[in-house]
This record gives C-alpha cells, structure tokens and sequence, in this order.
C-alpha cells in the first residue's frame, strides 16, 4: 500500500511540475527525466528505421533517408516554431495564473497548426522531386528519396500536432504524458517498421508509413489528454477562433525561432551537395552518424526545454533573478551529462555504428566521424540551456539573429573552404564542429547581456527570488 501512494504520489509530481517554487536544480531534474527518456525512445524509433531499412534494404535506403533530411526539416521548422512560441507563452500563461490567457493561447496553437499543417500537405509533395534533383541527389536513390518525403508530408498534419500539444502539455508541467505517449508510440513504430518493411518488404514507402501512423497516434494522446485538463484551461470552440492579440502573440515568438531553425536547415540544403558529391557511401554514413548524434544531443536538447519551460514560468510570476538561479544550475547538470555522453562516444563508437552497417568503409568513416565531434557536444550542451532561458524568458530574436551570423559566417563559408582546402568528407565534419562551438560562444554573450530579463508577456514589479538555493 506504502510503495502503490509513492508511485502515486511521484506520479502526481511529475504530471504537474510548478517550476516557480522549491529548489531549482530538483525542480528541473524532475523535469528533464521525462523529456530525457522520452527523446530517448523518440529517437529509438527514428533509429530503428534506420537499422531495419539498412539490414533489409541496405545502404542505398539509408542514403535515400539521409538525403531527404535537409527537406523535410525545412518543412517542419516553421511547424516547431510556431510550437515553441506557443509553449512559452502557456508556460507564461500558467506561471502567472491567467487561466482566461492561456485558454486562447491553447486554441490559438491548435488552429493554427490546422492550417500551416494542411498547407504544408499540398506544398510539399509538389516541390519534393525538384528540391532533390537541386540538390543533386545521386540518380541511383533519387526514386527511394521522393517516395519516402512525400509519404511523411501527406502525413505532416500528425507530426504537426504531435509536436504542438505535446508541447502545450510540457508549458503547464506535464512532462510525463508527452513521456507516455512516446513510449507506446516507438514500441508502436518498431513493430510496424518490422511488418512493413521486413515481412512485407515494402523497404523506404514502409519506413515512412510507419513513422505517420505513429506520429498521428501521438497526437490524438495528446489532445485526449489536454480535453481532460478542464482545471487548468478550458478547450471550447470559443477558444478555437482566432483572435488577434494571441495570434501575433504566437508568431511574435513562434516565427523568429522558426526562421533560426529554417536558416540550420537552409545550411544543410546549401552543404547537401557537397555531401552527395561524395557519394552514397558518405551519404549512408552522414546518416549513421546523425543518428548516433541524435542520442548524445538528447541530454543537450532535454535540458534546453526544460529552461524554456522554467524560464517561462518563472518569467510569468515575475522571478527573474529564480530564472538566473535555475540557469546556472540547468548548465551544470546539462554539461555534466554531456561529458557522460561523450565517454561513451568514445569508448563504443565503433560497436553502436556497426549496429548500422557492416561496411567497412562506412564503418570507419562512422567512427572517425563520431569522435571528431565528441568535444562539440559540451560546447553545445551549455548553448541549449542558455538559448533555452532565453527563448522561455520571451527573446526569440537574439536566438534568430545569432543563427543566421553563424549559418551564413562560419558553417557555410567554412565548409566550402574546408572542402576545397582538404578535399575529402571530414572536411564537413570540421566545419561542423566549428559552427557549434561559435554558437555556444555566442549564447554565452547574449545570455550575459541580458536583453532576455525584459521580455516577459506578463509585466510584474522588480522582485528577488526567495526560494532555496
């Protein structure tokens, strides 16, 4: 009986973190668990495509995957940006205690995303073919490449959603349902990918099924959720109807975090062809490589919306200096984590990228590829906290501002000299690692100039913080 009102009570904990109160750095460990395991299994089932697709198809498949990244996330950013801007102001909305306030923002979010979600379904598919043969996509996997792009944009609506209420859900504490939903959904995506691309040999169209049914199963968790959450907001038709205040509210927040995110994935379309000159070789082991990376960022990115969440709430009851607090302590436990991410990099490279591949010479790029980077994973698990504070605090230009300086001063530029002064793939991956490390430095001075402490949607009295340390 003791150990089942534990599970509850912890339970209860996890469902409805109130970041305003309590120690920081354990109000934000018990946030980041659940996002944590939650990416992991996230990430299970995006690598498991990979795994599946590469032992029953092979490497061509996985090259064909790879190549449509660049696209795809493209496509996508502007959807994630629109979430985050929403997300911050529910976690705001609900740090503040404006239940009226954070009603609109909920409907205002899934409207939207209803008609940004049915844009992209028809756009999509009609610019596939010609954005990859801009690209220069190798012919050899041009056919597999658009066969899997259109499929996941006929189903971006789910993935749209997905993104959008979980997190809603994230902004009012609630990490574990988002958490829940994506445990069922990878176990889900993993035994179709077997059915669809194993036993029935449907090979890159099955993957891309797999990933819409899962992505729409999500989503509909999602909203069954929020429509039993009458006591912190209500989701009535009136709250769907879009109303000018919320709706500039949200674009005012959503569109410079999706333009800094356009502007990554506008840098890997422009790096692209210098990857597929390389060959499907280097192709299959870039996408060996951005999944392994998927893992390892995992913390990085777990800790940054976890400060997006606290910032925002602590933003919207008015503790400033309790966001400073919370930040120095969230790049700690982040960087700190990040370290144990690298160790293991650096010790089982060579056994987690033979899970992919058996190619020798994809095997090794892999590795030596993985462990380049290794140091630009701490750079960058500090980057995240910091641009998280500031993006929940309410400034998403300065984050805007610095990826564009970086996308078109250091990756670009850097990849093409370092291509054309090293001429071979590593060139790439250098300037990569370059491009992290001049965007961690340039999180470090934003965050210390502070524009940040003024952003706040809810305008309160100078105060201190009087929690614990």
């Amino acid at each position: 009986m003791q150990i089942k009102q534990s599970i509850l009570q912890f339970k209860q904990q996890i469902t409805s973190v109130d970041m305003t109160t309590g120690k920081p750095w354990h109000k934000l460990l018990l946030f980041t668990i659940p996002l944590l395991v939650g990416n992991v299994f996230q990430q299970l089932y995006s690598t498991m495509d990979a795994i599946i697709l590469g032992r029953y198809v092979g490497d061509y498949a996985l090259a064909a995957v790879g190549s449509t990244m660049p696209i795809f996330f493209l496509v996508m950013v502007l959807m994630m940006g629109i979430s985050m801007g929403a997300g911050v102001m529910v976690a705001q909305y609900f740090g503040a205690k404006k239940r009226e306030e954070l009603s609109y923002t909920v409907g205002t979010g899934i409207t939207i995303t209803a008609i940004l979600g049915a844009f992209l379904m028809i756009v999509g598919p009609l610019l596939s073919r010609p954005l990859l043969m801009f690209l220069n996509t190798p012919p050899e996997i041009l056919d597999y490449a658009v066969t899997y792009i259109n499929i996941l944009m006929w189903g971006v609506l789910g993935m749209s959603y997905f993104n959008m209420l979980s997190g809603i859900l994230r902004g009012v504490g609630d990490a574990f349902s988002p958490l829940l939903y994506l445990i069922f959904a990878s176990l889900l995506n993993i035994g179709l990918n077997f059915l669809f691309v194993g036993a029935l040999g449907w090979g890159v169209s099955g993957a891309a099924v797999g990933t819409v049914i899962t992505q729409f199963t999500s989503a509909f968790l999602c909203l069954y959720k929020l429509l039993k959450m009458r006591h912190v907001f209500e989701l009535r038709l009136t709250f769907l109807r879009p109303v000018k205040k919320y709706v500039s509210q949200v674009m005012k927040l959503g569109l410079p975090t999706g333009i800094s995110q356009a502007v990554f994935a506008i840098a890997m379309m422009i790096v692209q062809p210098l990857a597929n000159d390389f060959g499907s070789l280097f192709l299959a082991t870039n996408i060996i490589v951005m999944k392994v990376d998927g893992f390892v960022m995992m913390p990085n990115f777990s800790f940054g919306n976890a400060m997006t969440v606290y910032a925002g709430q602590n933003m919207g009851a008015g503790k400033v200096d309790r966001v400073s607090q919370g930040t120095k302590q969230g790049a700690i436990m982040s960087l700190v984590t990040a370290a144990v991410m690298v160790a293991v990099i650096l010790i089982f490279g060579q056994s987690i990228a033979g899970l992919f591949t058996q190619t020798a010479d994809v095997l090794d790029m892999s590795v030596r590829f993985l462990r380049i980077l290794a140091v630009g994973y701490l750079a960058f698990s500090v980057n995240m906290v910091l641009w998280g504070t500031i993006r929940g605090a309410g400034d998403a230009i300065t984050p805007m501002f610095a990826s564009l300086l970086n996308t078109f001063g250091v990756r670009v530029p850097m990849a093409y000299l370092f291509v054309h002064l090293m001429g071979e793939p590593v060139a790439l991956i250098y300037s990569l690692l370059l491009s992290w490390i001049s965007i961690s430095v340039m999180s470090i001075i934003a965050y210390r100039i502070g524009r940040w402490r003024t952003k706040g949607l809810v305008k309160h009295q100078p105060q201190s913080a009087q929690d614990e340390s």
